[in-house]
């Protein structure tokens, strides 16, 4: 009898049936391929039997991988849907809300007036803000370790969330006071094309180019004078010259400490702000707080 075959095992399998290529199955899981094979070939000697044809012409399932392919699917979906069943169990016997956010939703108000009309309707539920780096858009979503987030749109995989504008706000130049056109009293984005930009990191694309202002440059690439992952480091960044960047003016003082200037600037779209939530987190409380931030927004 064949016992101990391990959720990752299964895994792994169906990664590489799906792909039928033990490099891209690799990537896809975020393991190195040696590994990968390795536990393929350890999961065939614990069945007793292969599961994949390999030769030079690619990949194939053998009778038996074809065999438990639909079975493997169905225990990792099980799994998934016990996994979920008890994360939600657990968030309601602890009556807690994650908020996840980048960037400080405090402008204008807005938090409190969202807390505010949740809290009257929830008032046994505590809401934890969390913190979350720049590197991840989606403030604690995409791991599931955020509830609903404030985030910045676009979302990439924007299919798999929901969420509600809460504020659209022009994007502003921020310059070192050093700058040439430091001075102005607003500039046109044409006048920065060869500018040095202050650019956020690669494992966020679309708000990078969305910063980048990629949709106002007529194909004309960026300049890329330094990443920047914090609201600190582009402060830092700015003062030592290493390239201007683009902020939502609700942002604008969080660099405006002395030795930067922010400008208005022409010729690019204003930037969204939202609460967003996972498009298949059906919870009343989700869906409640989601609603609270709705109704609350800024022009």
């Amino acid at each position: 009898m064949t016992m101990d075959v391990h959720g990752r095992d299964l895994r792994y399998f169906v990664a590489v049936a799906e792909e039928l290529h033990f490099t891209r199955a690799a990537e896809k899981l975020y393991v190195s391929q040696p590994a990968l094979s390795k536990q393929i070939r350890a999961l065939e000697r614990q069945l007793g039997a292969p599961l994949f044809d390999r030769d030079r012409h690619g990949v194939r399932l053998t009778p038996v991988g074809t065999a438990l392919l639909p079975h493997a699917r169905a225990v990792l979906a099980a799994w998934a849907e016990a996994d979920e069943a008890v994360r939600r169990a657990r968030a309601v016997e602890q009556a807690t809300l994650v908020v996840g956010m980048s960037t400080s939703p405090g402008r204008g108000g807005l938090l409190p007036a969202i807390r505010s009309r949740f809290t009257e309707a929830h008032p046994e539920i505590r809401l934890k803000l969390r913190q979350v780096g720049w590197e991840d858009p989606t403030a604690g979503l995409a791991d599931g370790s955020s509830d609903v987030a404030f985030v910045w749109l676009p979302l990439a995989d924007a299919e798999r969330y929901r969420w509600a504008v809460v504020a659209t706000e022009p994007r502003l130049v921020a310059l070192p006071e050093t700058h040439p056109l430091a001075g102005r009293e607003r500039v046109d984005f044409a006048e920065l094309l060869d500018e040095p930009f202050l650019a956020l990191p690669a494992t966020t694309p679309e708000l990078r180019d969305h910063w980048l202002a990629l949709d106002a440059r007529d194909g004309r690439p960026p300049v890329i004078g330094g990443e920047i992952a914090s609201t600190d480091e582009t402060y830092e960044a700015l003062v030592d010259g290493l390239g201007i960047c683009l902020v939502a003016a609700g942002n604008a003082p969080l660099l405006t400490r002395g030795g930067v200037v922010v400008l208005p600037v022409d010729g690019v779209s204003p930037s969204r702000f939202a609460l967003a939530w996972r498009a298949d987190d059906t919870r009343q409380l989700v869906q409640d707080y989601a609603r609270a931030a709705a109704t609350r927004t800024l022009p």
